[in-house]
């Protein structure tokens, strides 16, 4: 099983998140179109393939003059995932008049990225938002059609993959069980026995597609993970308890629109225009960037945020990546460390290509692993290679507040020229043991060499002797960041974070 989840790690680590969803909405239109020809599902097939040229054709013009319109480069792949969706969510039609309003509201959800947000940054899924239009206005149905059972696993299979990728799974499974469970109490209070309940809960309802497709939307996300509980179970109840407030009633893309909204006010408030005030090649396969926002970007140490960085024929990867904030909340200057290999992506090689003064765009700050409330906790710190970007941010944070002193890092290599940030993590005062296969020669007061080894929970404890009377933060790829956290468990550690690189 671990095996397996590794493998599915890595393969999806290989395409961004905007990429996947494309596949698997293109997916299960292919099979919907499938379906529809052998008559498994009452939806026309020449009325899923012309609204979804009309929806395509109408959302790439709209985000094209959009885009020239405020001066911005569309994203391709969201264009097409906008499309997509509505595809699934707006009843597919041949009528000439249908299809002109399938156009419209392609055009609305493009309007909605621009009008409908605070500073560069969106209050509402696109999609959803678009469908709550055209549905009031009675200018279109939203049917919801993609929730039938014969297209239950197909859709369930992606929604799953695209979970997993965005490490969201545990919020999906929270909107679904709160909206699954209210529906399948009001369908029971209305007199159906638990099976038809549970199949018009699971299998005639949208709950499953919106958990993976749309609640999952990154840029309407909240940062932290009890927000996002919290943005899942309020979802969830907008979606399954009636309300009617005038025109509006409890809808699943009114609630996608509302739990945006109330996720908006929890998160950086702004999109971010970033100034590239430096750069420097930290060691032979790493380098550091460091940037002047032109507003101030609120993150806690261990958090990371996305950059946009438009380029001429991006690769797989796209244009947007996320990065660990490699400098302290005090620091003017937001700084990244990034690995850049030989065959280095097309996002990379325009990254390393900046020069000061470039500016690029931040959409937002995420994560969780952040430094623990109590002041008086005992730290270890656990890093494979630039995995320790995050704890330069948590000991410089800890440094200024006179605490790095009581912390404990295992910093481990593939070759002792791989050490970056060594400067940094001396001046904090912290304790680091340096795993290598070759020596790294005189290292600062307060560091040593365990030599070569494999990064195991032996050679943990061996560096870190009271590493299960700590809280363990681990770094790296997640194949070995689940492998070290269950031998740790297993020696006895219980307080443990992790944070993975996918897609590095």
């Amino acid at each position: 099983m671990n095996r397996v989840t590794a493998w599915i790690d890595r393969v999806l680590g290989r395409i961004t998140m905007y990429l996947l969803v494309v596949v698997v909405l293109a997916v299960v239109g292919l099979v919907a179109l499938v379906l529809a020809l052998t008559d498994a599902i009452s939806i026309d097939p020449l009325a899923i393939l012309a609204s979804a040229a009309v929806l395509l054709a109408a959302s790439w013009i709209a985000n094209q003059v959009l885009g020239l319109a405020f001066r911005s480069r569309p994203l391709v792949e969201s264009g097409v995932i906008t499309a997509l969706l509505l595809l699934f969510v707006l009843e597919p039609t041949l009528d000439p008049a249908g299809l002109l309003f399938l156009a419209l509201a392609a055009a609305i959800a493009a309007l909605s990225k621009y009008v409908i947000a605070w500073r560069g940054r969106h209050l509402v899924n696109p999609a959803a938002f678009a469908a709550v239009v055209v549905g009031v206005t009675g200018l279109a149905f939203s049917s919801w059609w993609v929730a039938t059972p014969p297209l239950l696993p197909v859709v369930a299979l992606g929604a799953l993959l695209i979970l997993w990728r965005t490490r969201r799974l545990g919020m999906g499974l929270v909107y679904i069980a709160v909206a699954g469970g209210v529906l399948l109490v009001r369908f029971l209070l209305f007199g159906s026995d638990v099976p038809t309940a549970l199949a018009f809960t699971f299998l005639s309802s949208p709950v499953v597609f919106a958990a993976g497709f749309m609640l999952s939307e990154p840029l309407t996300m909240p940062p932290r993970a009890w927000q996002r509980i919290l943005y899942a179970v309020v979802t969830g109840l907008l979606t399954s308890v009636p309300f009617t407030i005038g025109p509006f009633r409890n809808t699943t893309e009114l609630a996608l629109v509302i739990g945006g909204v109330l996720a908006f006010l929890l998160g950086q408030r702004r999109g971010v225009t970033l100034e590239l005030a430096s750069k420097r090649q930290l060691t032979p396969t790493a380098w550091e960037f460091r940037f002047r926002p032109t507003a101030h970007v609120r993150f806690a140490p261990g958090q990371y945020l996305e950059l946009t960085i438009p380029h001429h024929r991006p690769d797989l990867g796209g244009i947007r990546r996320v990065f660990s904030v490699a400098s302290a909340p005090g620091d003017p200057e937001v700084a990244v460390g990034v690995r850049v290999r030989e065959q280095a992506s097309s996002f990379k090689r325009a990254l390393v290509a900046l020069e000061p003064g470039a500016r690029i765009r931040a959409t937002g700050v995420w994560g969780d692993f952040t430094l623990p409330r109590h002041a008086d906790a005992k730290l270890a710190f656990v890093a494979a290679g630039i995995g320790v970007t995050p704890f330069v941010s948590h000991l410089g944070a800890l440094a200024a507040a006179g605490r790095a002193g009581d912390a404990e890092l295992l910093y481990a290599v593939r070759s002792a020229s791989d050490l970056a940030y060594r400067d940094e993590l001396a001046a904090t005062g912290c304790r680091v043991a340096v795993l290598s296969p070759d020596d790294p020669g005189e290292l600062p007061a307060g560091w040593t060499w365990l030599g070569a080894g494999a990064l195991d929970a032996d050679t943990v404890l061996r560096a870190i002797p009271d590493a299960a009377e700590r809280h363990v933060y681990l770094s790296g790829a997640p194949a070995d960041v689940a492998r070290l956290r269950r031998a740790l468990r297993a020696a006895g550690a219980r307080r443990i974070r992790t944070d993975v690189f996918l897609g590095y």
